[in-house]
């Protein structure tokens, strides 16, 4: 009984995905970051980065349902005032601009409406949600930090597809693991929250 309620999902599965449309191309776009330490022990303002790479779409026709999934490099980061405590600033620390160099692999599910009567050949609305897994390769060498080796963010975005090609979006990460932490003072680390703005066009 069991194999054959198996071998029905894999038979649905498979049929599900036989049908389904998969595009790919470029994306590119711009981020504001910010950080939020576990307790307030520096002044964080929000810098702007950039974040260009691929994403491959895969949707489910008649029902509005797909995923869609990257590789991307992101340029991010943050200014922060240790120069306002004398731990750091006895160091010969500052206002500090931090950058880190990362490379991201978005996951997402995805709804976008297309059942608008024609319409949605030129306009159709989307919205997205899911983790957002971000591996550190570099940074500008800010000694008073340090860095884990990757964080993880959920993010959730919306857009409009133009044309059946274009794809514009803007989305927001709530950043669920630390991506800084300071070298003194026992660790204290700090997640980000990042804004972006991009497009994507689609083969």
């Amino acid at each position: 009984m069991i194999k054959k309620i198996l071998l029905g999902v894999v038979m649905c599965l498979t049929a599900v995905t036989a049908s389904a449309e998969f595009r790919w191309g470029p994306v590119a776009g711009a981020n504001f970051t910010s950080y939020r330490f576990k307790q307030h022990i520096a002044d964080v303002k929000m810098s702007t980065g950039f974040q260009a790479g691929l994403m491959g779409e895969l949707m489910f026709p008649g029902i509005g349902f797909g995923v869609d999934f990257g590789l991307n490099y992101s340029m991010h980061g943050s200014k922060i005032n240790f120069g306002d405590k004398k731990v750091w600033a006895s160091d010969g620390f500052g206002n500090e601009q931090v950058w880190l160099h990362t490379i991201q692999i978005p996951l997402h599910l995805r709804f976008k409406y297309t059942r608008l009567s024609g319409l949605e050949r030129y306009l159709a609305p989307f919205v997205f949600a899911g983790p957002v897994f971000t591996f550190h390769v570099g940074d500008n060498d800010v000694k008073a930090l340090e860095y884990p080796g990757g964080t993880v963010a959920i993010q959730f975005g919306l857009g409009a597809e133009i044309c059946e090609r274009w794809q514009i979006f803007a989305s927001y990460d709530l950043g669920v693991s630390y991506e800084m932490r300071t070298v003194k003072l026992d660790n204290y680390s700090a997640r980000p929250s990042t804004w972006n703005v991009g497009v994507t066009y689609l083969f």
